[in-house]
């Protein structure tokens, strides 16, 4: 390698390091209930959710009701990806006419797409329509990173805490991590996706002539929205079959340092909460 290459390798080291203290006080500030910046202009939407749901956000749950109530949301988010995956020929904003999902293939998508393996095994242009890729993947690319992060704190949780019989609130945590993390950090990243040229569009594919006079059909769709939470949950399953490397996903060399960063920002910044709700910042 060279010398330039290592110099890249150190800064691009350094951002991470420079992003890690801020975000992981803000994961900490989440974690623990703490205001946080967004908290005066979502707060009330927040205490709304809860209303809605009819949870108690001063109620904490044991381990068992922590872990039960991990496993309900996932059995609902599967039935709810399973069954639009399956209905896709019937749902709207279909434009391109896309058939239902097969039994077998909706079913290892759904599966896949919300325990955060995303796992393809179909082409996503040439299979999903803009309801499957928003309402069914990119929902669940939200939703199964937020479990996560919620599981990490509830682990960490049980670090920090010398002598308790609760690991926080499961809906709680769910709640404040999507929409005070996941969703503001997302819709500034897919406005930024956009304005370097990702697609982000419910209408039809587009028919082009190329210079030697063929046909070709350039497919296009809600790409930066599901862009964004899949390089910053540490997801896969893009709106394209070949991800990051298609152009439309990764079109200049802005985007793809962005995506870099999004995708180790997370991961990096939990060991910094953990490092500051254990009260070791170093052991962090």
């Amino acid at each position: 390698m060279t010398l330039l290459g290592w110099v890249q390798i150190a800064l691009f080291c350094a951002l991470i390091i420079a992003i890690t203290r801020p975000l992981g006080g803000y994961l900490t500030a989440l974690a623990t209930g703490g205001r946080v910046l967004l908290s005066p202009v979502l707060g009330p939407v927040e205490r709304g959710i809860y209303r809605l749901a009819g949870v108690r956000a001063t109620s904490e749950q044991g381990w068992v009701g922590y872990a039960s109530a991990m496993l309900v949301f996932k059995g609902l988010c599967f039935l709810a990806a399973y069954s639009i995956l399956r209905l896709q020929a019937g749902l709207p904003l279909n434009p391109m006419g896309q058939t239902a999902l097969s039994a077998d293939l909706a079913y290892n998508t759904a599966v896949s797409f919300l325990t955060n393996t995303n796992w393809q095994s179909y082409g996503g242009e040439t299979t999903m329509s803009n309801t499957s890729q928003m309402v069914a993947l990119t929902v669940q690319n939200f939703m199964s990173a937020a479990a996560g992060i919620a599981i990490a704190m509830a682990f960490v949780r049980g670090f920090a805490r010398r002598s308790a019989a609760t690991l926080g609130n499961f809906w709680v945590d769910l709640t404040r991590i999507t929409l005070y993390g996941l969703l503001p950090i997302c819709v500034v990243f897919a406005l930024i996706l956009v304005w370097q040229g990702v697609p982000q569009t419910l209408g039809a594919f587009v028919d082009a002539t190329t210079l030697e006079g063929a046909k070709q059909t350039i497919a296009i769709g809600p790409v930066a929205s599901q862009e964004a939470i899949k390089m910053l949950g540490t997801n896969g399953g893009g709106f394209f079959n070949a991800n990051s490397a298609h152009p439309f996903e990764n079109p200049t060399a802005l985007v793809d340092y962005l995506q870099m960063l999004s995708i180790f920002a997370l991961g990096a910044a939990l060991t910094n909460m953990f490092g500051r709700m254990v009260g070791n910042a170093r052991h962090g």
